[in-house]
């Protein structure tokens, strides 16, 4: 019998002393809990998102020394830490195994992630399966590459990430040619809703089977350089039997999970599945609630700023910081959390209404009835709640304009003008309070919005995080209305019973987004074969005639592909956003295109 583990970290591009600490941390705990061989995430020495960092000499260099530090405390253990190794001018991706405080080698990433959100071959180079070297660091020589360990009775390897979603490439078919009795994966494997249980499945579960093994899989934690977020999985199984799962998601700085694990008889082995399986609506919001957490514990924001303006967008904003300092508080311990935000308050609400400051910003086209759903939902979490009317501002810009062209504006000759001046309005004022309070002001657009450029840029587009642009309007919608029964948030209600409208324009208009688009239920479907699936007009007509009316189907998607050409200018400027589900559109992430192009003539021109 033998106990074996997983320890998850929550760090920081090249702070090497929070990334030290939470290793070493790590390591104590495990020591205490009687763990002989334990496997730390991919990269957890510098983390993950250094991005063109990892080009530089300096950087390896100094992930060795820490690397070195770190094995003072390795007494009476095996640990695997991955770090960034620069080889003649060419960076790998390692995972270096140390075993009582020797180093036995590194093993190299063989597979390198290329696709939706990851760029790995821009700074890595993959490793050569069966090469083995020997290379010196500092003062030490070691052997790397493709190397398998035997420590403990016995054999174990090393699939990095990629290489155990590779199927037919997968390094684990000749590690069990090898007789391998073990396989780490140590992963930087971002969050997206459901793909934690695809995780398990596929790479772990599969893998033990495939291989005939223990299988071990450890994720980094937590929102570590902005956009994307880590679930901190770690998943043990042994021969298709899935021994031990931890909790998901956390706000701790580390975790480490054991398992005592019989190699001989398989049946003998410890079984302890905690297992906190999620639907998509709870690991959603416990995903961004991690991800503001660290969002403003390590960018030392005094919290955050947030236009409310009653609508669905920048309700699910505040309703996330809410849960944000529930879900913290709780886990960690009240002291503890307000120590990380630096919080003076006795109840959650009273810490809410510190974290979160927002505004009202109304003009003479706003309704009584969003105005009472931003106020009675800002009452109901304790957040700061200001209001004002703008239509000052509006006036006197229409006036200069109108000065300037000789004539007078018209909702029938100037109509988006005229909605933009208002949405832009509120920007300079709402700027202003995030500068005041030393805040990071959060802007509320959406993943439909983005695909048709349903914003302002430089009004409600404004601010410097954008934590619900990975999601789309009826997934948003659904998610409230789940949030005020499922989390009690009842100051959602009058939220939920308003239809989604700009107010932009004259309330007799009576504007609405769909009437402005089509049908989001529509417009999801059009995004998921036009943008996911990156089919034609004519192949995204084809998928969904058979439910829809052939004119009406057809002028929905020439609007679609119109609007989405004719904005991408806009998606370059969006602020940075989360990465939360199978894709998003934010061009610095996962979905590339030009901002000028034919915007699909010839292509529509088809559809007839």
């Amino acid at each position: 019998m033998l106990k074996i583990g997983g320890a998850t970290v929550n760090q920081i591009p090249f702070d090497w002393t929070n990334n030290t600490s939470n290793i070493i941390g790590a390591i104590e705990d495990a020591r205490k809990q009687g763990v002989k061989i334990l496997c730390f995430p991919e990269l957890c020495v510098t983390g993950y998102g250094c991005e063109d960092l990892f080009l530089s000499d300096w950087v390896s260099e100094r992930a060795w020394q820490e690397v070195l530090k770190i094995r003072n405390h390795c007494e009476d253990i095996t640990i695997c830490i991955g770090l960034p190794v620069r080889l003649h001018g060419i960076t790998y991706n390692g995972s270096c195994v140390i075993r009582n405080k020797k180093i036995l080698g590194i093993t190299f990433k063989q597979n390198l992630a290329r696709d939706g959100v990851h760029y790995e071959p821009r700074w890595f180079d993959p490793w050569i399966p069966n090469r083995i070297v020997e290379i010196t660091l500092g003062d030490e020589t070691i052997q790397a590459g493709d190397l398998i360990y035997e420590t403990e009775g016995i054999t174990f390897g090393f699939e990095i990430c990629e290489d155990g979603w590779r199927r037919s490439y997968r390094p684990g078919y000749r590690l069990k040619e090898r007789g391998v009795d073990l396989i780490f994966n140590p992963s930087a494997s971002h969050f997206a809703m459901g793909k934690s249980q695809l995780r398990e499945q596929e790479v772990v579960l599969d893998g033990s089977v495939t291989f005939d093994c223990v299988y071990l899989f450890v994720n980094l934690l937590g929102n570590e350089a902005g956009r994307m977020i880590y679930d901190g999985d770690i998943i043990i199984a042994q021969k298709g039997k899935l021994l031990a799962v931890n909790k998901r998601l956390s706000f701790k700085s580390f975790q480490v999970l054991a398992s005592t694990v019989d190699f001989k008889e398989p049946g003998n082995s410890e079984v302890t599945p905690s297992h906190d399986t999620k639907d998509k609506n709870e690991e959603l919001v416990q995903a961004v609630a991690l991800g503001l957490y660290d969002y403003a514990r390590k960018s030392k924001a005094k919290g955050f700023v947030l236009s409310l303006s009653g609508g669905a967008d920048s309700s699910c904003c505040a309703v996330f910081v809410a849960e944000m300092v529930k879900r913290a508080s709780t886990e960690l311990g009240w002291d503890k959390f307000c120590e990380a935000l630096n919080v003076q308050a006795i109840r959650w609400q009273e810490a809410v209404g510190q974290l979160l400051t927002c505004a009202y910003q109304g003009t003479r086209n706003s309704s009584s009835q969003t105005f009472h759903a931003a106020k009675s939902l800002a009452d109901s979490i304790g957040a700061g709640f200001h209001h004002w009317l703008i239509d000052d501002e509006v006036t006197s810009y229409s006036h200069k304009i109108e000065q300037a062209i000789g004539r007078k504006l018209t909702w029938e000759e100037d109509d988006v003008t005229m909605q933009n001046i208002q949405a832009r309005s509120r920007s300079p004022i709402i700027w202003m309070l995030a500068n005041v309070k030393r805040a990071v002001l959060l802007t509320t657009s959406n993943r439909s919005e983005g695909d048709v450029g349903y914003a302002t840029m430089d009004g409600d587009t404004s601010g410097s995080l954008a934590p619900i642009a990975g999601l789309s309007k009826i997934f948003i919608l659904q998610w409230l209305r789940w949030a005020e029964s499922n989390l009690q948030h009842t100051g959602l209600n009058a939220v939920n019973n308003l239809q989604p409208t700009a107010e932009l324009r004259p309330q007799e208009r009576n504007q609405t987004d769909e009437d402005d688009l089509m049908p989001y239920t529509v417009l999801a479907e059009i995004e998921r074969y036009a943008i996911q699936e990156r089919r034609s007009p004519l192949q995204v007509y084809e998928r969904m005639k058979a439910h829809h009316q052939e004119a009406l189907l057809k002028n929905w998607i020439r609007k679609f592909y119109r609007l989405w050409s004719a904005n991408q200018w806009k998606r370059e400027r969006l602020a940075p956003s989360f990465h939360l589900d199978d894709l998003n559109v934010d061009p610095r992430t996962w979905c590339r295109f030009p901002i000028l192009s034919s915007a699909f003539r010839e292509e529509l021109e088809l559809l007839g």
